[in-house]
């Protein structure tokens, strides 16, 4: 009975092994149908054969004003440290912290009175001095007529007219301690000598302070205009002169050289400053050669010391060569490399130079000509040697916008 039991199963699994190997046949057969139904979907939308397409651009020579992203920092047009020029007592304090004062403006009062009295005492001694001197004068006077009918010795008159002159030398250093003594008594009101924003003060009411003390009592600082002082690299700067000696660039006029600001928030500063002048000694510990720049600041928002970018125009590539950065990759040994389209519709790699960005573009300085045609779309599919369809890409899609920090074109002349 168990032998034949078991000779019953077999059929039944022998019909199952069967019936999954129909399916799998079936389902193996629908996917051969689509899939060549699909290759001949493919094959009607391109043809076999065709090249592939890709994008170029076609290059060409352009105007480019040169710019540098310069980091700096805002400084003051002037700055005037207070210090007192007499010794004495604080009295008052005469201006509000953080305000503005003008020129000429009192900011402090020491006590007056001892140089007052001073004052008082040189003007008396200069009276004293003038009378004198006019005695003498009349005695040498009344001797000259006398000395001529030797009615006086010529001794006696010599005497008379060397104490005339005596007296008249007093008076001279009467008037000169009296003149001091004023300038002391005028030292005694503090003014602001500019006209500027004025900080703390150092001193209250009360403080002692001296004449040539280290420590100033206040500080002016003149911030409309002000300056913006910048960095560029020595290295930067021969290849820029050495551009503008071998007439590949232009320099850009002394009225042109605008210089535009970048704020710590990353907003456009709404004034444009002008280049002032450029250092002529290089920094040993940086390697670089400071700039400056001036910038009206009449809403304050430059405030000294302010941390900014700089973006200088120095000079004018006339025939530019800007290539989008799409078409531009890098080899493992940091090569530029490109991929051009030649007249047989051929694809070829060259390597290249590039400057710096201008945009979305790299400014190449060598490698490629006016007239070759990039690939800027389809750089993947495309390798040298391949024979592709080129299609002209809109030249606008890939226009400079002009970012802070980089080049700008130029306009034409």
């Amino acid at each position: 009975m168990t032998g034949g039991a078991v000779q019953s199963v077999h059929p039944a699994i022998s019909m199952i092994q069967i019936l999954r190997s129909g399916r799998l046949a079936a389902v193996v057969l629908g996917l051969s149908v689509l899939a060549a139904c699909g290759d001949a979907q493919d094959t009607a939308g391109a043809p076999a054969g065709a090249p592939p397409e890709v994008g170029v651009v076609t290059l060409r020579t352009q105007p480019v004003s040169l710019t540098n992203d310069l980091p700096g920092r805002t400084a003051p047009y002037r700055v005037a440290e207070v210090r007192p020029q007499v010794n004495g007592i604080v009295l008052k304090r005469l201006f509000a912290e953080g305000g503005e004062v003008k020129a000429g403006e009192q900011l402090y009062q020491i006590d007056p009175a001892l140089y007052q009295a001073e004052y008082d005492a040189r003007k008396a001694a200069l009276a004293r001095a003038q009378a004198q001197a006019r005695t003498a004068a009349l005695l040498v006077k009344r001797y000259e007529p006398l000395v001529q009918t030797r009615a006086v010795s010529r001794q006696t008159y010599d005497d008379a007219v060397a104490a005339r002159d005596q007296a008249l030398a007093d008076v001279q250093a009467a008037k000169a301690a009296q003149d001091t003594a004023r300038i002391n008594l005028v030292y005694t009101k503090v003014l602001s000598p500019i006209e500027g924003r004025i900080g703390r003060s150092a001193v209250t009411e009360g403080a002692l302070v001296t004449a040539g003390q280290a420590a100033a009592l206040a500080t002016v600082q003149q911030v409309d205009p002000m300056y913006v002082d910048v960095t560029q690299s020595a290295n930067q700067l021969l290849e820029l002169q050495r551009a503008l000696a071998s007439g590949r660039l232009q320099a850009v006029g002394q009225d042109q050289a605008a210089v535009s600001l970048t704020l710590p928030d990353g907003t456009e500063y709404e004034h444009r400053g002008r280049l002032q002048f450029s250092e002529i000694t290089v920094d040993p510990g940086t390697g670089a050669v400071t700039l400056r720049a001036v910038f009206p600041n009449p809403e304050r928002y430059l405030l000294p010391g302010m941390f900014v970018h700089a973006r200088l125009s120095q000079a004018v590539d006339k025939d530019a060569l800007l290539v989008p950065q799409l078409g531009v990759t890098r080899s493992p040994n940091g090569d530029a490399l490109v991929l051009v389209v030649d007249s047989q519709g051929k694809v070829e790699q060259r390597v290249v130079r590039t400057g710096r960005a201008v945009g979305s573009q790299w400014l190449v300085t060598d490698g490629l000509a006016a007239g070759d045609r990039v690939i800027v779309r389809g750089v993947q599919m495309a390798k040298p040697g391949m024979e592709v369809k080129a299609v002209e890409v809109p030249a606008g899609e890939f226009q400079p916008s002009g970012p802070a920090g980089q080049a700008a074109p130029a306009a034409a002349d």
